[in-house]
């Protein structure tokens, strides 16, 4: 079976490409792709005007929680994948933080069967330590075998030191990235919001910025003696920016993602939004978004991740100390990065879409991430000029706990396409 998508404007970065072009997929696969390939074909082509639309390689998100199984109350993979779907995405890998954790290939097999048949392609990561509790390495040779992409225990830092070594020495044995939550927990405090200036006024202990860079460089250190491959998760610190800078100067294999929350917004929100702007890493100053944005723009931030983090209207409705962390992403990231990056000129469209697909797709080696002949056929449809505001109430997803809810943005998912297959998004 063949499909034409034709006269998009079609980004793809890893082909240095943004113009008008057709696309055609064959078998799940794109078979050709320039202009005016409609004249060379016949009638048993479906085609797909996607005229005045913007065509991208699928976006890939390597950093969701899914809650399943354990959590189901705050999101399913079910609910979890279409959420992403409707997102625009059409990869994602979900974290190992589940109950129980992802520690075994009994746990493993059920959320990579659970993932089967929807509308994005679903993978996991296995656990580092057995219980995420930082001490006994997880059978990683065999999570490996059965389908794990990569390695973490976000959520918690390891802070055994040896432990730690242990894990990159077997992960890079079997050739996988470790996927490393940098927070030192003996300098937590509450884990409620940035400790400094503000916290102070508001008597609130919060989370220094070297709990998280003290961890960044020890796991940098780790993985060059080891000679592994570490992604640093959410980084929210100007100098966790330098801190990878340096590092890849210097040969170590050490790619990071940032957040869109953590690019576009500041500590001072948590007075407004309260606990729905609580999460880990915590929110920081201004400085640190400055460096954040300047580093994703000279590629030292590779990835754009959601640490996508849903959780009941019960549970953050506990007020900012006691509610947990954590906001919801997938459906709010590109409208929000397209409007408060692209819009206000501190990210070229080519550098978003590069971050929010060919990087992830290279650094876990999953398919998609280009829309070169050959590759499959996964792809976003953008439509750039949309005037919408984000309603959390319409989310596919469970959660709805998001600072964007309410917010005006310019650029909105009209759908997406997995092996070729047009899924339309839900809800627009």
């Amino acid at each position: 079976m063949m499909s034409l998508f034709s006269g998009a404007r079609v980004i793809d970065p890893c082909q240095g490409l943004d113009d008008i072009s057709d696309i055609l997929v064959k078998d799940g696969k794109v078979a050709a792709i320039g202009r005016d390939l409609t004249s060379a074909l016949g009638r048993d082509v479906e085609k797909v005007d996607l005229r005045g639309y913007a065509v991208v390689p699928g976006l890939i998100d390597p950093h969701v929680h899914f809650r399943d199984p354990g959590q189901e109350h705050k999101e399913t993979v079910i609910s979890g994948c279409a959420s992403a779907a409707a997102g625009g995405y059409t990869s994602v890998i979900a974290m190992a933080n589940t109950s129980p954790a992802v520690d075994s290939v009994e746990t493993l097999n059920y959320v990579l069967e659970k993932g089967k048949g929807s509308p994005v392609r679903f993978c996991s990561v296995g656990s580092v330590t057995l219980g995420l509790k930082g001490e006994v390495l997880s059978p990683m040779g065999s999570l490996a075998e059965a389908g794990a992409v990569a390695f973490s225990d976000d959520g918690f830092s390891i802070v055994d030191s040896e432990v730690m070594y242990r894990a990159f020495e077997k992960a890079a044995e079997l050739g996988l990235p470790i996927s490393v939550h940098c927070e030192d927990p003996r300098l937590w405090g509450d884990r409620t919001m940035n400790r400094g200036a503000l916290s102070d006024a508001l008597k609130v202990k919060g989370v220094p910025k070297v709990a998280e860079e003290a961890m960044i460089q020890r796991d940098i250190l780790l993985a060059s003696k080891t000679k592994a491959r570490v992604h640093i998760q959410h980084v929210s610190t100007a100098l966790g920016v330098e801190m990878i800078r340096r590092a890849k100067e210097d040969g170590i294999e050490v790619t990071a993602e940032a957040t869109p929350h953590h690019l576009i917004l500041t500590e001072e929100v948590l007075s407004v939004h309260g606990s729905q702007a609580k999460m880990s890493p915590p929110l920081r100053e201004a400085r640190d978004v400055e460096a954040l944005r300047e580093g994703l723009r000279l590629g030292i931030i590779d990835v754009i991740a959601t640490d996508h983090a849903p959780h009941s209207e019960e549970e953050k409705g506990r007020g900012l100390l006691e509610s947990p962390n954590g906001i919801v992403g997938l459906e709010t990231a590109v409208p929000m990065i397209l409007t408060e990056l692209v819009g206000k000129g501190h990210l070229s469209i080519n550098r978003m879409v590069e971050a929010m697909s060919c990087a992830s797709a290279g650094i876990f080696g999953l398919p998609g991430g280009s829309l070169r002949p050959s590759c499959v056929a996964d792809m976003t449809v953008l439509d750039l000029e949309a005037r919408w505001t984000i309603d959390a109430d319409r989310f596919e997803s469970k959660g709805r706990n998001t600072p964007f809810d309410g917010a005006p943005v310019v650029g909105a998912v009209i759908g997406t396409a997995l092996g070729g297959l047009m899924q339309p998004v839900a809800n627009k």
